[in-house]
């Protein structure tokens, strides 16, 4: 098992603020060649299609804050997209996103 401080180079706060954990993101497709490590990888495989900080957090089986770091370097880097907000969250999202965090 790895130490989640080793997954993001001991920093606990995101290089870029604003990310929320319904944040949409979106892989551009360079990013599937690109040398990127473990988690980084499989958070760009994961973004083929929309997933938000949440989902991403619970499929990798990560705590949140790890997330949102290492989410906030692949978009610094130009790796994701952040999807534009519409400004309202559907009740089937605030669920979704519920019941991913409660599976952490």
């Amino acid at each position: 098992m790895v130490r989640p401080f080793m997954l993001t180079g001991g920093r606990t706060q995101p290089v870029q603020d604003g990310l929320r954990i319904e944040t949409q993101l979106y892989a551009v497709p360079a990013a599937l060649s690109a040398p990127l490590r473990f988690e980084a990888r499989r958070i760009v495989e994961l973004c083929q299609l929309p997933r938000s900080i949440a989902d991403l957090s619970a499929a990798l089986g990560a705590p949140l804050g790890v997330v949102r770091v290492i989410v906030a370097d692949l978009v610094a880097e130009g790796y994701l997209l952040v999807g534009n907000a519409s400004g309202e969250i559907s009740t089937a999202l605030i669920e979704r996103i519920r019941d991913r965090v409660r599976a952490l």
